[in-house]
């Protein structure tokens, strides 16, 4: 009996100490003054298990909308257990994410390239390795490498073009056909290979890049556990990318690696730039490598660049054109004052589609860039201080470690930036109103020195693709077309949770 009562005052002792342990920490913002969001649950925090039938950018954009009615510029939250902060005002935003990029210089995000290779990437790296291995990728993205893509990329547009008129039924599926589009284009772009998935929909491209998104419960806990203690998440060698996925995209990798140094291969694709920084250090126009006595890339760091390139070329711009065609179709008359613009600039340079002309048509940019407004890919940004953060005006402080959020999505939808938000309406980006807005209330890609790498490549992926269907196309709603879209809550980025069935007709030019 006394054996047992002692097990028990142990065990209460325990439970008692990770109590009061986990409570501390939800109230950490409290305790400092801070204002704060109520009601954390013991174990999730302000994730919460809404996760499971709620997407992040809904969950975040009512923890926005709290603080906002509450005329504060940030506040407090919990992710799990891990304090976090909630960016409302802008000019906040810019500090973050510019003006003190020294301290937020990384996004918090887990990095173990020994034991998980995929996470050493552009996107996870932190520090010194980021900065050295930005400056070996950027020259990849240039206007003038984009140009250089772009023929192989209108190739695989024709095959969309192609792929449509053959349809028989009237009725399509459009966020599947443009996976399917953007992971052709990505296949050959990043690796050199036809995956033909119009054609053949159980690729193994599309079935692992989509499994790659998937956000299960035991995902999204080994996520934020090795955000919050990644030391001890090396030590565990906890691995947050799928190992099938890995296997798959490692061995597509290494056969491409070693069939092109083998046969020479030389191709105008992104795998043909990063095989010369692997073996140079540098692009071959390049007079020097980026970092004195700085080698080229392992086959593991390659494969890495290799693997977040498909993950981001192929999701975030298929959704991309997926939410446009859907806005486009409630909206004809958007959708054909867009349609006249595209043929008029076609019909001015001749009748050839070229990277000059596509990348031109201003109204396009405006349509694709209030889609992003009201649909960003990554709906919350994050970076985690590197240092204590003294927040400018106040005498608030940001512990050294803390994630800090911006939510970009619920920036996007706020009444105060864009009036009517849930509307569509390109015009908000004539150049007129653009003027009229703080910079920093339109982040689809992020900004400062981390902002997205491939911007210009998913632009350009996404004109193509627009261009290819609505120049031929006119699209509308059927019955199946749901008057608000819901967001998939078990995608990491914004995706439908249904699919986006509309009506396709030829259109009469």
């Amino acid at each position: 009996m006394d054996i047992f009562s002692g097990l028990l005052t142990g065990f209460i002792f325990v439970v008692s100490v990770v109590y009061l342990y986990i409570r501390s920490r939800h109230y950490y913002w409290k305790d400092h003054g801070i204002p704060y969001a109520p009601d954390p649950h013991l174990f999730y925090g302000h994730v919460q298990g809404h996760s499971t039938t709620k997407h992040g950018a809904v969950i975040n954009q009512e923890l926005y909308r709290h603080f906002k009615q509450r005329g504060v510029p940030y506040g407090g939250v919990s992710l799990f257990i891990m304090p976090s902060l909630i960016v409302v005002d802008p000019e906040l935003v810019k500090n973050v994410l510019v003006k003190d990029f020294n301290v937020f210089h990384d996004r918090g995000v887990y990095s173990n390239p020994k034991h998980d290779p995929f996470t050493g990437n552009l996107f996870g790296l932190k520090g010194t390795p980021w900065r050295i291995l930005r400056q070996k990728l950027t020259p990849t993205f240039t206007s003038g490498r984009m140009k250089e893509m772009f023929g192989t990329i209108w190739q695989v547009a024709l095959k969309l073009e192609n792929f449509m008129e053959n349809m028989e039924q009237t009725e399509i599926e459009m966020k599947d056909v443009l996976g399917r589009f953007t992971t052709d284009v990505i296949g050959t772009c990043a690796f050199g290979i036809e995956c033909n998935t119009l054609e053949y929909p159980d690729s193994n491209f599309r079935k692992y890049g989509n499994k790659a998104f998937e956000l299960d419960i035991v995902t999204q806990t080994k996520f934020f556990f090795a955000a919050s203690y990644p030391r001890l998440a090396r030590a565990l060698r906890v691995k947050i990318i799928k190992g099938d996925v890995t296997e798959f995209f490692m061995s597509i990798v290494k056969e491409t690696v070693d069939y092109r140094e083998k046969h020479d291969v030389k191709r105008n694709d992104f795998m043909n730039l990063l095989l010369q920084i692997k073996n140079k250090g540098k692009l071959n126009d390049q007079s020097t490598a980026v970092g004195k006595g700085e080698v080229g890339l392992t086959t593991s760091e390659l494969a890495a660049q290799v693997f977040i390139f498909f993950l981001g070329g192929f999701e975030t711009s298929s959704t991309t054109m997926n939410f446009c065609l859907y806005e486009l179709a409630k909206n004809p008359d958007i959708q054909e004052r867009l349609r006249d613009e595209i043929n008029q600039a076609i019909d001015e340079n001749g009748g050839a589609v070229t990277y000059d002309m596509v990348m031109n048509i201003t109204y396009l940019d405006q349509v694709i860039n209030e889609t992003l407004r009201m649909y960003p890919p990554v709906e919350t940004l994050t970076r985690k201080a590197s240092k204590v953060y003294v927040i400018p005006g106040t005498k608030d402080l940001i512990p050294e470690g803390t994630i800090v959020q911006i939510p970009a999505y619920a920036i996007h939808h706020d009444s105060d930036h864009y009036p009517d938000p849930e509307r569509f309406d390109p015009d908000r980006f004539s150049p007129e109103e653009v003027k009229k807005r703080h910079p920093y209330v339109f982040i689809p890609f992020g900004e400062g020195p981390r902002i997205c790498i491939g911007l210009r490549f998913g632009v350009m992926q996404t004109k193509v693709g627009l261009i290819s269907l609505l120049r031929k196309f006119r699209f509308s709603p059927t019955q199946n077309t749901p008057s608000k879209i819901e967001f998939d809550p078990k995608s990491f980025t914004l995706s439908p949770i249904m699919g986006n069935y509309l009506k396709v007709e030829k259109a009469k030019k």
